[in-house]
């Protein structure tokens, strides 16, 4: 095997760009983590939502929110 060869079938990438396979994994591990942090979002979202409901009159009064509010919050679905 001459020099030309090695470095043609060496798969070292001669621009040091990635390769299709790897630009595609990236693309998946973006989607996934993206996913996994909207997901985490929503969640915290609801575990607030039903902190509201938890609270007494004078929390919700200490905070500046009725208990009407609070109820009308905490009824919502998580992805809203």
């Amino acid at each position: 095997m001459n020099t030309i060869d090695t470095f043609r079938y060496s798969g070292a990438g001669l621009h040091g760009r990635p390769s299709g396979r790897r630009r595609f994994i990236d693309r998946v591990v973006f989607v996934l983590a993206s996913l996994a942090r909207q997901i985490g979002r929503m969640l915290e979202r609801r575990r607030g939502r039903l902190a509201l409901l938890e609270m007494t009159d004078e929390q919700l009064k200490d905070i500046g929110v009725s208990r009407c509010d609070a109820h009308r919050e905490g009824i919502r679905p998580f992805w809203d």
